[in-house]
């Protein structure tokens, strides 16, 4: 038994009856990651020595018997989530001695039920990316063909969840960031409703549609980490008081008379036919579990990405304002004045940033602010009625991830608008806040993972993860595991 392989529950029925001991499952972690991250480039930084002592902490409260679910369960953390006494770099040269003075509070929260943090993972610079090729640091590699990209922004985390170089991760989500690369990663990724998990200590990026939310192997861990993390902070001015269900408990596996919607806007030309065949079959394996499919409409979609993008650099233009050398951020050294100090410090800044940063700061001019930005904000409200005359008709929507499964390296670098379309499908669910979820749903002809997306009602997580599981269940998969080869010291 690979105490890597298993799942959260698996691991937490393993640990609860005493077979196995925190410490064993995080050496297990360690031993994985020595052999393949090499290959694989998940991490950024990894915390050998503290994971070691908090696997101790773990089981001395394991041995109590008063743990949670995720009590000893190995953790990696997205490099743009704050970590007391860990740096946390955003993947940037700007950032690249950074080390944050308190945790951010989902980190905070998974601590106090005993998870185990064994490193911080890469990311496109400051989460501006969809393939994790604009890390400042290095490139990871999609566990499932070498060559290609692992998706992004977290493509670290969904890198290190399908590889097994942890047992689930925190990613963070501004247009699609945890469920693309779930998705190139065959992995389940999650978005929760807007103001529903804490993003105090999350590092914004445009903070209107940025989301933190967990990278798992199947749902039901997904529904676990949910239950962790989910909750008002009253450190995060958009956080939300509501009750919390029980996410594990609503997986009962019966979704028999649910309609769901398939938007015909969803099946346009960027979407490869590999995908849309094993999106058709999830709809196929839906139906035959007692749910309803149904075309539906979602007008103003085809506006959605260009919408997002210029809000989204609007923002992004805002936030990353303070990375100067003064406020925050890595200051460039002898600068001959002020003038020069600020323009080489932000000199650091990667390309992506740079052209989002460039393009924020034109629509904010006001010279165009009512043609582009106040426009946007416009077609984002029209988007978001699209969506709640929809959800009338429907419970939830479902639709492809992505375009299309992973792509080569350096495919789409010097296509910026090719790349972009990676979050056509994605963004819509940013733009109005709304929670989504991606779950594995097939393999291209090269063996490459597909994910399937189903969208919900705000808060309407518990049918969300119900769906998604049942889904799961009956898909009727073949058990596939990466193409990564391990290597021995032999």
């Amino acid at each position: 038994m690979q105490l890597s392989e298993l799942t959260i529950h698996e691991l937490t029925l393993l640990l609860q009856a005493g077979e196995v001991s925190s410490e064993e499952i995080v050496a297990a972690v360690f031993s994985r990651i020595d052999q393949i991250e090499g290959d694989i480039g998940a991490y950024i930084t990894l915390c050998r020595d503290e994971a070691l002592a908090q696997a101790k902490r773990a089981d001395t409260i394991l041995a109590a018997g008063e743990a949670s679910p995720l009590c000893g369960i190995p953790l990696a953390v997205k490099d743009n989530i704050s970590t007391t006494g860990v740096r946390t770099t955003c993947a940037s040269q700007i950032l690249k001695e950074y080390i944050p003075p308190f945790d951010a509070t989902v980190v905070a929260k998974l601590k106090n039920v005993g998870a185990v943090i064994v490193g911080k993972t890469n990311l496109d610079e400051f989460g501006l990316g969809s393939s994790t090729e604009s890390s400042q640091f290095h490139t990871t590699r999609n566990p499932w063909d070498l060559s290609r990209v692992p998706g992004g922004s977290s493509g670290g985390s969904a890198a290190a969840v399908a590889a097994r170089e942890a047992t689930f991760a925190l990613g963070s989500d501004t247009g699609g960031s945890i469920r693309q690369p779930a998705a190139l990663c065959g992995v389940v990724g999650l978005k929760p409703t807007y103001g529903l998990v804490s993003r105090y200590g999350l590092v914004p990026a445009a903070a209107s549609m940025d989301h933190v939310g967990p990278i798992t192997r199947d749902v039901r861990d997904a529904a676990l980490v949910l239950q962790a993390i989910a909750g008002w902070d009253p450190q995060d001015p958009s956080s939300t008081r509501t009750q919390l269900p029980d996410y594990e408990g609503n997986l009962t596996g019966d979704i028999t008379g649910l309609v769901i919607g398939l938007p015909r806007e969803f099946i346009n030309d960027v979407l490869d036919p590999e995908v849309k065949e094993a999106m058709f079959g999830a709809a196929n394996v839906l139906e035959s579990l007692g749910a309803r499919v149904q075309e539906i409409a979602l007008p103003h979609m085809e506006y959605a990405m260009a919408t997002f993008y210029v809000i989204a650099s609007a923002e992004i233009s805002s936030s990353l304002a303070c990375f100067d050398g003064v406020r925050l951020g890595s200051r460039a050294k002898d600068a001959d004045d002020t003038v020069s100090m600020f323009t080489e410090t932000r000199m650091q800044f990667g390309s992506e940033a740079k052209r989002r940063i460039l393009v924020g700061t034109y629509v904010l001019h006001a010279d165009h602010y009512m043609a582009y930005y106040e426009k946007a904000q416009q077609v984002r409200t029209l988007i978001r009625e699209d969506l709640d005359r929809a959800f009338q008709e429907c419970s939830l929507i479902l639709g492809p991830t992505t375009p299309t499964a992973a792509f080569p390296f350096g495919h789409r670098l010097d296509t910026p608008l090719v790349m972009y379309q990676s979050d056509i499908y994605t963004c819509i669910a940013n733009l109005a806040g709304i929670p989504a979820l991606s779950v594995p749903c097939g393999y291209t002809d090269r063996g490459l993972p597909v994910g399937v997306q189903l969208m919900g009602r705000p808060f309407d997580e518990p049918t969300l993860l119900r769906v998604g599981h049942a889904y799961e269940q009956h898909a009727c998969l073949p058990v596939r595991r990466p193409l990564m080869e391990v290597k021995t010291n032999d």
